[in-house]
C-alpha cells in the first residue's frame, strides 16, 4: 500500500499526469514538489510554499504557490509567472486545487495558521483569476462531476461539502452553492477529494485514516483504510486509472502518534479501489 516512503510534513495535491503516466504531489510546509516513476524518486524545492498543480503539457505544470500561479518546466526547472495569488497578503498560502473540464483551474487559499475566514476559492480561466468564494477557513475537496454539471468544494472547518451548478459554455458557477454532503453527524473532516468515472466522490477524511466513497446523492458507499491518520488528498492513476493514490501528513502529531502509525506522512496506492478519470489539461 505504501507508494512512496518519504515522509511529508503536509503531503497534498496528488496529480496523475496522463501524458507522462506519473504521479506528482507536494509537501507544502517543506516547499517541495515530489514525484516517483518506474525508475526513481524525484523532487524539486522552491522558495515558497507550493500546494497544487494542473498539467499544461508533457513537461509543464501550472503550480499554485503562496503568492502566485506559475508555469513550471519539469525538464529544465524554469518557471514563469502567470498571475499573482494574494501576493499582497502575507498571512495566507495556497491549499487545495484542481483543473476543471473546461481547462480552468480552481485554487483555494487559507491562513498560515488556519485563521477563521482568512482564505478564499478562486478560478483561473483563460488569463483571468476571479474570486469565487471569500471568507473560507480551510478550502478543500475541489473536484467536478464527470459531465461538468457541477463543482464540489468544502471549507473543512464546516464539515459540509458544497456543490454548485456550472455554466455549460464556460464552467463559471451558475448559481449559489448548496450542501451536498454533511459529515457533522459522523464527525468526519473532509480534506481533498476527487470524482470517479461514475460521479462518486472520494474524500480523504482528515483524522479518520481513510478515503471514503460517497454517491452523488450523499450516501456512503464504502471506505478504504489507510496507514496514516491524517489522509489529505486522493487521486486516481495508473495505466487504467484504477489505482487510488492518497497523500498524508505528519504535521501536529505527537511522537507517540507517529510511532503508532510509522507510515504517517507517506504516500499510498491501492490497486483496484475504483475507476477514475484523466485529469483535464489546463488551458492558459
Amino acid at each position: 500500500m505504501i507508494f512512496d516512503d518519504r515522509v511529508c510534513t503536509l503531503g497534498e495535491g496528488p496529480l496523475w499526469h496522463p501524458e507522462r503516466g506519473q504521479l506528482f504531489w507536494f509537501d507544502i510546509l517543506n516547499r517541495k514538489l515530489m514525484t516517483r516513476d518506474a525508475d526513481a524518486q524525484g523532487e524539486w524545492s522552491f522558495g515558497e510554499r507550493v500546494s497544487a498543480a494542473g498539467w499544461v503539457s508533457r513537461d509543464e505544470l501550472l503550480i499554485a504557490s503562496e503568492r502566485e500561479l506559475f508555469l513550471f518546466n519539469l525538464a529544465s526547472g524554469r518557471r514563469e509567472a502567470i498571475c499573482p495569488l494574494e501576493a499582497d497578503n502575507p498571512v495566507t498560502r495556497s491549499n487545495d486545487g484542481r483543473a476543471d473540464p473546461w481547462g480552468g483551474f480552481w485554487i483555494g487559499t487559507m491562513g498560515l495558521n488556519a485563521e477563521p475566514g482568512a482564505g478564499a476559492i478562486y478560478r483561473y480561466y483563460r488569463g483571468e483569476l476571479r474570486l469565487l468564494y471569500p471568507e473560507i477557513t480551510i478550502p478543500n475537496a475541489i473536484c467536478f462531476a464527470p459531465d461538468g454539471s457541477c463543482a464540489y468544494f468544502t471549507d473543512t472547518a464546516t464539515q459540509i461539502v458544497m456543490q454548485v451548478r456550472l455554466a455549460e459554455a464556460d464552467g463559471w458557477p451558475a448559481g449559489e452553492p448548496d450542501p451536498a454532503l454533511d459529515l457533522r453527524r459522523d464527525d468526519r473532516r473532509p480534506d481533498g477529494a476527487v470524482t470517479d468515472a461514475e460521479g462518486n466522490l472520494w474524500i480523504a477524511e482528515w483524522g479518520s485514516a481513510r478515503v471514503a466513497c460517497y454517491s452523488p446523492e450523499g450516501a456512503v458507499l464504502h471506505a478504504v483504510d489507510m496507514e496514516a491518520t491524517q489522509t489529505s488528498c486522493p487521486a486516481f492513476g495508473g495505466e487504467s486509472l484504477t489505482t487510488l493514490y492518497c497523500t498524508s501528513a505528519a504535521v501536529g502529531l505527537s511522537a507517540e502518534a507517529k510511532a503508532a502509525r510509522p507510515a504517517t506522512g507517506m504516500t499510498f496506492a491501492v490497486e483496484g479501489a475504483g475507476t477514475g478519470r484523466a485529469e483535464p489539461r489546463v488551458l492558459l
